[in-house]
C-alpha cells in the first residue's frame, strides 16, 4: 500500500504505515480523493495550510465503512492539521463523517469533493438570505472555470436562477461555461481595479470564490437586498470597502465556512447536490490521476496551469 507524505524534502510516496491513517474512533477504507486549490499549497510546503511535517495531504476522503456504507469527509482539519486522504485507511471520529446520497458512486463523491460541497453550501446560503428579499437578476459567479466556480455555475442554472460567469479566459472557456448553464460571461478584468463604493447595479447577488479587490467591486454591483456569498481568497485575503452597500442598498455578505460547517449543515448541502447536479456534466471536466500525479495536478492548479473543473485521485 502507497501513501503520499509531505516531508522536509517535499511530497513522496512512501509505503503506507498504520500512523498515516491518524486517530479517530471509526476507520474509513479510501478508495479516492480530490486536488484542491488548499491541496495544491499543501503539497507545495505551504506553512498557512501545513504547519507539522510530515503529514499526509487530501482534505478529501471518499470510501467505506465496515458495514460497507459509503462515506465521505471533507474538511475537518484533515490535510492541515492532521492526517488526509492520500492514503488508504484514514481514522477520524464518527461525528466528522457524511454518508454519501445514494444517487452517487465513490468517484462522483470525490469529483464533487470540497470544491463542490462548498458550491453547494454556497447556493443553499444564497436562496436562503435571498428569499426574504428576493431580488431579480442574475447571479455573478467568480473563479467560474474552478471546482467551485464549476459546480456552482450547474447548480444555480438547474435551480432557475439566470447565471452569469466571470473568468479570465472567456474566449478559451467561453463555450465550456455556457454548457454549464451561463447565461452570459463576462470578462474578470472589469473587477480587478479598485472601483467606487457603490457602482451600477447589476447583479441580484454572486457566489465568490476569490476574495480582495473582485469581492469589493462584486459587492458595490448588487442590487438592493442581494446576497453575496465568499468562500475563497484566491485574489487575495484583504477586502478594501466601505458600509455603502450594506446600510444604503442592503446588500448581504455571507461568510462560508466548509472546514467547520456543522453535520446538518453538510448534509443539506450535500442532498442539495443529489437534487441539482448534472452527473454526466461533471464527468465532462473531471479527469482522474493517481498518487503521483496529483503531486503535478497540485503544481497546475498553483501556477494557474490546470485543465478546467475537477481532479479526482484514485487512492
Amino acid at each position: 500500500m502507497s501513501t503520499l507524505l509531505i516531508t522536509d524534502n517535499g511530497p513522496e510516496i512512501v509505503d503506507t504505515t498504520p500512523e498515516h491513517a491518524g486517530e479517530g474512533d471509526t476507520l474509513l477504507t479510501v478508495s479516492h480523493s480530490s486536488v484542491n486549490y488548499k491541496d495544491g499549497m499543501a503539497l507545495a510546503g505551504d506553512k498557512a495550510i501545513v504547519r507539522e511535517l510530515p503529514i499526509v495531504p487530501g482534505i478529501d476522503a471518499v470510501g467505506t465503512l465496515d458495514d460497507g456504507s459509503l462515506v465521505t469527509v471533507n474538511g475537518w482539519g484533515i490535510g492541515e492539521k492532521r492526517n488526509g486522504g492520500y492514503t488508504e485507511q484514514l481514522r477520524i471520529d464518527a461525528d466528522k463523517i457524511t454518508r454519501v446520497p445514494e444517487r452517487f458512486d465513490a468517484w462522483t463523491a470525490a469529483a464533487i469533493g470540497t470544491a463542490g460541497y462548498t458550491a453547494a453550501l454556497s447556493v443553499v446560503a444564497y436562496e436562503r438570505f435571498s428569499a426574504h428579499n428576493n431580488p431579480s437578476g442574475p447571479v455573478l459567479v467568480t473563479g467560474a472555470t474552478g471546482g467551485v466556480g464549476s459546480i456552482a455555475i450547474q447548480l444555480l442554472a438547474s435551480r432557475g436562477h439566470e447565471v452569469v460567469a466571470a473568468t479570465g479566459r472567456v474566449d478559451e472557456y467561453g463555450d465550456y461555461l455556457r454548457g454549464l448553464g451561463a447565461a452570459d460571461i463576462i470578462d474578470r478584468f472589469e473587477l480587478s481595479e479598485q472601483g467606487k463604493p457603490l457602482q451600477k447595479a447589476r447583479f441580484a447577488g454572486a457566489i465568490d470564490s476569490v476574495g480582495s479587490t473582485p469581492l469589493a467591486n462584486v459587492l458595490a454591483q448588487t442590487k438592493w437586498g442581494g446576497v453575496v456569498t465568499a468562500c475563497g481568497l484566491a485574489a487575495g485575503a484583504d477586502l478594501e470597502t466601505t458600509v455603502m452597500p450594506f446600510i444604503l442598498r442592503g446588500v448581504n455578505l455571507v461568510g462560508i465556512n466548509s472546514v467547520d460547517s456543522p453535520s446538518e449543515h453538510r448534509e443539506e448541502a450535500w442532498n442539495l447536490l443529489a437534487e441539482s447536479l448534472d452527473t454526466d456534466k461533471l464527468a465532462t471536466y473531471t479527469e482522474t490521476v493517481d498518487l503521483e500525479g496529483a503531486i503535478q495536478a497540485g503544481a497546475d492548479l498553483l501556477e494557474g496551469n490546470a485543465r478546467h473543473g475537477r481532479t479526482v485521485v484514485k487512492i
